[in-house]
C-alpha cells in the first residue's frame, strides 16, 4: 500500500536528525520528485527550487547529462579504496587543474572535509600553526572548520581547535571602520595586515577566505580587495585558501568567485556544483609548489571514500555539461536580468537596503529604515516581519533560502528568464507585504522614505 505524504514525513521525523533543528520543531517538506528547476512535493505541489537546494545544485534537477555519467559509473566499478588509481579520478584530477589553474587535487566527500583538510595542509607545508579567517564566514559543520567559520552556529561547540584569528570582512554595505567603497583606504585589508604584524608573521600558515561569502550575507568584494589579500599574503610568505564550495563552479559565471578579480589562490577548496549534489564530492586543489612538497613529504590525511570512482564520473559529467550546454553564459545572461530586477527592487522598496549579486549568487538585504540601515531581523535572529515573509514564498511554492534579516536569491545555473520573472515577482509581491507591515505610510512609488 502506498503511504501518504505525512506518514512520509513522520517517519523521517520519528527516525532521523534533522541538521541545524530543534527536533521538535523540525517540519520538513516531502521532496517527491525533481525536474530543472522544479520540484514536487508529497501533495503534488509543484516548487520553484530559488535556492538550488542548499546552492549545490548548479545543473537542476535530474539532468540526463549527470545522471547517464553515475549509471556508466556504477555499471563499470562502484568502488575502489583511495590507495587504488581509477579512470575517473585522474580524469577529474587533471579537468580540476585545467580549470582552476593550480596543480593537484585531494578528494573529500564535502566541503567541510575539504577545508579540514586545506588546514591541514597548509600547516604541513608552512610549519606554521595560525590561520587567519573572517568573522562573516562558514567553512563547514567538522571541528576544524566550524572553528575557522565566523558564523554563530560555531558558538554552542566552542571553543574548539586552536590557532584561529578572526578578521573582518569587506561588508560595503555595513563597513565596519566606518567608510564608504569610493572613499576608503580598503582597511578591510590594512587591518589584517595589522593583525598579521601582531599575531607573529612567521605563525601565520594561512588566510582562509570564502570567494564569495555565501550563507553570512553574500558580501561581494570591491574588485581591488583580492590583488591586495594576494600581495599581502605574497609579502609575508602566507598561504591563501579560497573556500569556493558555495561561490564556485558556475554560479557566479566562472569557475571559481576569485577568478572574476585575476588572482590565483594557493589551495582551492569547493563541494556542491563540484557534482551539483548529485553525489556528495569535496576537494582540495593545490598549488604546484605545494604538490611538489608532498612528493618528498608525508601527506598526513585520508579518508575512506577519498576519489569514489562513481562521485568523480559524476563530477566529470557535471563539468561536461557545463561546457557543452553554455551554462556560464547562461548565468551572465540570467544574472544581468536578476541584476536588474534586485537594483529595481532596492529603488522600488523602503524595506530593501541593499542587493549585492555576482551571475546567479544574490541576496536581498531587508532594513527597518534606509537611512539608518537598522536591519530587519537583528544578527542570528528573526523578526515578525522576515517571518511573514517566509511564509508568503512557501505558499507561492517558492523555496528560498532567508536568514537574519536577509533573503537569498540563488536558482539553478540553467534557469530560464521566464523562471526567473515567475520568482521574481513572488519575491516582489512579498516585499510588498514588508513595506506594508513596517508602517502603511511608506511608498512603493521608488523613492523607499516615509511620507
Amino acid at each position: 500500500m502506498q503511504r501518504t505524504s505525512l506518514e512520509i514525513i513522520q517517519e523521517n521525523r520519528d527516525y532521523t536528525l534533522f541538521s541545524w533543528s530543534v527536533q521538535g520543531s523540525a517540519n520538513p517538506i516531502h521532496l517527491k520528485k525533481g525536474q530543472g528547476v522544479w520540484f514536487w512535493d508529497g501533495e503534488d505541489n509543484r516548487w520553484l527550487d530559488f535556492s538550488s537546494q542548499l546552492i549545490n545544485l548548479n545543473a537542476g534537477h535530474q539532468h540526463p547529462k549527470i545522471i547517464e555519467a553515475i549509471k556508466k559509473q556504477v555499471d563499470e566499478l562502484c568502488f575502489a579504496g583511495p590507495s587504488f588509481a581509477t579512470e575517473p579520478r585522474g580524469v577529474l584530477g587533471k579537468k580540476l587543474a585545467e580549470v582552476t589553474g593550480l596543480a593537484k587535487t585531494f578528494y573529500t566527500l564535502g566541503g567541510s572535509e575539504a577545508n579540514e583538510n586545506a588546514m591541514k595542509i597548509a600547516r604541513l607545508f608552512t610549519g606554521r600553526d595560525k590561520i587567519i579567517t573572517r568573522y562573516r564566514s562558514y567553512h563547514g559543520a567538522t571541528m576544524g572548520s566550524m572553528t575557522a567559520s565566523g558564523d554563530p552556529r560555531r558558538w554552542p561547540v566552542g571553543p574548539g581547535v586552536p590557532g584561529i584569528v578572526r578578521v573582518f570582512d569587506p561588508y560595503c554595505y555595513r563597513c565596519p571602520f566606518g567608510q564608504k567603497v569610493e572613499t576608503c583606504h580598503r582597511e578591510c585589508v590594512s587591518h589584517i595586515e595589522e593583525i598579521i604584524q601582531m599575531e607573529g608573521p612567521s605563525t601565520i600558515a594561512a588566510i582562509l577566505v570564502e570567494g564569495i561569502t555565501g550563507s553570512n550575507g553574500l558580501l561581494v568584494p570591491p574588485d581591488d580587495y583580492y590583488p591586495k589579500l594576494r600581495a599581502l599574503c605574497d609579502k609575508y610568505r602566507i598561504l591563501l585558501i579560497d573556500d569556493e564550495v558555495m561561490s564556485g563552479f558556475g554560479r557566479t559565471g566562472k569557475w571559481l568567485a576569485t577568478q572574476h578579480y585575476g588572482i590565483t589562490p594557493d589551495i582551492v577548496t569547493c563541494a556542491k556544483g563540484l557534482t551539483s549534489g548529485y553525489m556528495p564530492l569535496g576537494a582540495v586543489i593545490v598549488s604546484d609548489a605545494i604538490a611538489r612538497y608532498f612528493e618528498t613529504n608525508m601527506l598526513w590525511g585520508g579518508l575512506t571514500y577519498s576519489g569514489h570512482p562513481v562521485s568523480c564520473a559524476a563530477a566529470i559529467g557535471n563539468l561536461n555539461m557545463y561546457e557543452e550546454d553554455h551554462v556560464f553564459d547562461n548565468v551572465d545572461k540570467q544574472g544581468a536580468y536578476l541584476a536588474s530586477r534586485l537594483e529595481e527592487m532596492k529603488r522600488n522598496h523602503a524595506c530593501v537596503g541593499d542587493v549585492r549579486y555576482k551571475g546567479l549568487f544574490s541576496v536581498i538585504e531587508l532594513v527597518k529604515d534606509k537611512a539608518t540601515r537598522e536591519p530587519l531581523a537583528p544578527y542570528n535572529g528573526s523578526s515578525p516581519e522576515m517571518a511573514a515573509l517566509a511564509t508568503h514564498l512557501k505558499k507561492n511554492h517558492v523555496y528560498a533560502f532567508s536568514r537574519f534579516n536577509m533573503l537569498w536569491v540563488c536558482p539553478p545555473l540553467i534557469v530560464t528568464e521566464d523562471e526567473m520573472r515567475y520568482g521574481l515577482d513572488i519575491v516582489e509581491a512579498g516585499l510588498d507585504l514588508v513595506d506594508q507591515a513596517l508602517a502603511p505610510e511608506l511608498t512603493a512609488s521608488g523613492t523607499g522614505v516615509r511620507k
